[in-house]
């Protein structure tokens, strides 16, 4: 059958309209063309270099961001304010921020995944999370333009891979892509932080905000907030959900202490004293010489089963006093007696130092300065009542579970008053 010229003109017309609508639609519109950092199925064991971002991409890229910001306020003028921020995981503390304080999903829930990612809402934001080796440089979604950086800046090695992610966010606040910056920092256990403070605001650089981690002498409340350490993510320690029977329990144990025994450190103290006064038989307890890095299924079981079995978790310090393992005693309950004294570095001293944060926040710990005084605390301990015990631990989790919702809100407000006051 032929058909007539000019149907089959307008067959043509019809199919241009929607061919062109439709790439608008994506141009403009979707902010799935250019969403995200970029996800890499296999991973690479060299840098993936941003070289080849050209600055003609960016511009284009920023028209179609402003495009889509004006279609955003002709649809959403009816709807409440709300604004996306994105996090960029590169540190394990970055799963402590988004399951245990943000209290996020994440897909896939596999903890060994290459990429994992997951959304939630925290006041007025609007928060996306991505980790894992997978994750490298990439670009934000149209209709986002604020970024929160998770880095680890303990060591040397650490600080080179970190400051290679910082050039790359530089580069997009350069080319206008990204607005804001907020950096979430595992700083040095001497506080000796000083390759990041170039980048900060203050100091003429483009990160906004900074949360360290540890008693840096640079905190103020105002740009620089500290973090809490928290739990051993990286060791694949899981958020710990409180139940009866964490509460109720016999606990067979009025202490533990699993962790390394250092020469010549008040670890070796702690050991001594639990041996020659024969408290041995009231605590778990092991001297390693020498922590493993890798945490295996077995060795996680028995520490966790010694934090649910014992009163007291015994704290002493290491390198820094904050340590992971009051987060974790905390996280089941079993009350952190910890060594409150200050390490050699450059942390802040001061009448509520060290741990400041945690002693701000009211943390019902048992605070010693010397581990002499152990005898007689766990001889407190045998006097207990139950009832008393079971009081005790219902107020650590309760307190525990507070401090991270305070965490959480303190997080989420100075981020939506610096980034989007104007807004």
């Amino acid at each position: 059958m032929k058909i007539p010229k000019r149907k089959l003109f307008l067959l043509l017309v019809f199919a241009y309209v929607a061919f062109s609508l439709y790439a608008a639609y994506n141009v403009f519109f979707s902010t799935k063309v250019l969403s995200r950092v970029h996800r890499v199925v296999k991973k690479e064991t060299g840098w993936n270099p941003w070289e080849d971002e050209q600055v003609e991409y960016n511009s284009a890229l920023n028209k179609k961001r402003e495009a889509f910001k004006q279609y955003l306020g002709k649809i959403d003028k009816n709807k409440p304010k709300r604004y996306k921020v994105q996090i960029w995981g590169k540190a394990a503390i970055g799963l402590y921020l988004w399951e245990h304080i943000l209290e996020g999903p994440l897909n896939p829930t596999d903890k060994v995944a290459q990429w994992r990612e997951g959304e939630l809402q925290s006041g007025k934001i609007d928060f996306s999370f991505y980790t894992g080796p997978a994750v490298v440089q990439g670009h934000v979604p149209l209709d986002m333009n604020s970024l929160v950086l998770v880095l680890n800046g303990r060591e040397q090695q650490k600080v080179t891979y970190s400051t290679r992610w910082l050039e790359h966010v530089q580069a997009l606040v350069q080319s206008n892509t990204v607005s804001h910056v907020a950096v979430v920092l595992l700083g040095n256990e001497h506080c000796n932080n000083d390759w990041i403070a170039p980048h900060l605001k203050r100091n003429g650089g483009f990160v906004d905000l900074l949360f360290v981690v540890y008693d840096s002498p640079w905190v103020n409340d105002k740009d620089v907030f500290q973090w809490p350490l928290g739990v051993a993510t990286y060791r694949q320690f899981p958020v710990i959900r409180p139940n009866a029977q964490l509460i109720t329990s016999n606990r067979p144990y009025l202490c533990n202490f699993l962790g390394t025994v250092y020469k010549n450190s008040s670890r070796e103290t702690l050991m001594h004293i639990l041996t020659q006064s024969g408290l041995e038989k009231d605590c778990i307890s092991t001297g390693r010489e020498k922590w493993l890095p890798q945490e295996t299924a077995d060795s996680l079981r028995r520490y966790q089963t010694a934090l649910a079995q014992s009163e007291l978790t015994l704290c002493p310090v290491g390198i820094n006093t904050e340590s992971y393992r009051i987060y974790e005693a905390c996280s089941y309950g079993s009350v952190p007696v910890v060594e409150d004294v200050m390490t050699p570095g450059s942390c802040a001293a001061g009448p509520s130092s060290p741990l400041r944060l945690l002693k701000a926040a009211g943390a019902p710990f048992i605070f010693i300065s010397d581990w002499k005084e152990l005898p007689a605390i766990l001889d407190r301990e045998r006097r207990m009542s139950q009832e008393q015990r079971v009081d005790r631990r219902r107020r650590l989790l309760e307190w525990y579970s507070s401090f991270r919702q305070q965490m959480k809100e303190r997080f989420t407000e100075v981020i939506e008053e610096t980034f989007f006051k104007n807004g």
